[in-house]
């Protein structure tokens, strides 16, 4: 490694939190911690946020999961909704997660791995993202057979969930009339779930009929903001990816880091980075380093920040994913992980 390493300011994080916390209030806030906290370090940050008073955090997968019960502690919630493997299950039900589930094959896995145990369970209908989740037309059957398994002591059924497409506002309201749907035919059959979670990010910041008990924030919660969108009080960008000057020449610098390490290569040319001197433009992504138009007085060891909060003229990561028509979250995953994570405590 040439030096470059991803800051990230644990301070900046928990203030997020604080401002969507405030945002939400009376529901939760569910912090989202998968792909390694969208490359900021699970460890790091479920430590900080747990002892900021966090008690939901998502998980995506069990591995993660378990990975967050160990820096949460035993009273945290931990949910994980990715379909499981049966020794997957185990460890889950074993670590306490509450696990999401879509699917009537994967509800009786669940049931047969619990095995009286009363595993916690978030059942998901599809409001129309069709990202997992039960069809509405198989979703009274479904709950009735996760009462019947709850009866008989294999799961306890305590939430009911579902993602928003996010094509439009009157989609979204058809979504959350489909969901409420859902929660009342989950009620008929006898079950009294205790948290009801519709929306993500964008969807729970910007409309409070979607707040229910529970929103799951992750983007927002690193301060990423979604791409096309405006910059929102109260969200900062927690991280910010450095890396040193390693040659000038005349007219350019080069910088030790490079497409090897995640960066897009189709960057080039299309952004900016920020300088001791201010944004400069970046001329080439390659295997190992970058090209950036030099300043005066540059020199070996001077570092340039690639995508931050902005304090050096530096873009966000999605201002960056918007010059290649992504988003801010694939930035942040991308930074490989042989990159050191440096942190700020508050």
């Amino acid at each position: 490694m040439t030096g470059a390493r991803l800051i990230v300011d644990l301070g900046r994080i928990l203030a997020n939190i604080d401002t969507l916390r405030e945002r939400l209030t009376p529901a939760e806030v569910m912090l989202v911690v998968k792909n390694d906290a969208y490359g900021h370090g699970v460890d790091a940050v479920v430590t900080a946020a747990a002892r900021h008073g966090v008690r939901w955090f998502g998980a995506f997968d069990v591995p993660t999961g378990l990975r967050t019960r160990a820096a949460a502690g035993p009273e945290a919630r931990v949910f994980s909704w990715a379909t499981a493997a049966p020794t997957e299950l185990e460890s889950a039900i074993h670590a306490r997660l509450d696990l999401g589930v879509g699917d009537p094959r994967y509800l009786e896995d669940v049931a047969d791995a619990s095995a009286g145990r009363g595993v916690r369970v978030h059942l998901k209908i599809d409001t129309g993202l069709h990202r997992n989740g039960v069809r509405p037309e198989d979703w009274r059957e479904f709950t009735a057979r996760a009462a019947e398994l709850e009866r008989a002591g294999h799961i306890r059924v305590v939430g009911v969930w579902s993602h928003l497409a996010e094509t439009s506002e009157a989609t979204d309201d058809d979504a959350r009339d489909e969901y409420l749907r859902a929660v009342e035919d989950a009620e008929a059959v006898g079950l009294t779930p205790e948290v009801r979670h519709l929306a993500a990010s964008a969807a729970a910041y910007a409309r409070s009929s979607y707040h229910f008990d529970l929103a799951r924030f992750g983007a927002f919660g690193y301060g990423i903001r979604s791409a096309g969108g405006e910059d929102l009080p109260g969200i900062v960008a927690a991280a910010a990816l450095v890396a040193p000057v390693t040659a000038v020449r005349q007219g350019a610098v080069e910088v030790g880091i490079g497409a090897l390490d995640g960066l897009p290569s189709t960057l080039a040319g299309r952004v900016e980075v920020g300088t001791p001197a201010g944004a400069r433009l970046l001329r080439a992504v390659d295997d190992t380093t970058l090209t950036v138009d030099a300043w005066s007085g540059a020199a070996i060891g001077d570092e340039v920040v690639v995508f931050g909060p902005g304090s050096h003229g530096e873009p966000s990561a999605t201002t960056l994913a918007e010059a290649i028509d992504t988003v801010g979250e694939e930035i942040l995953v991308r930074v490989s992980p042989l990159i050191p994570r440096t942190y700020l405590t508050p």
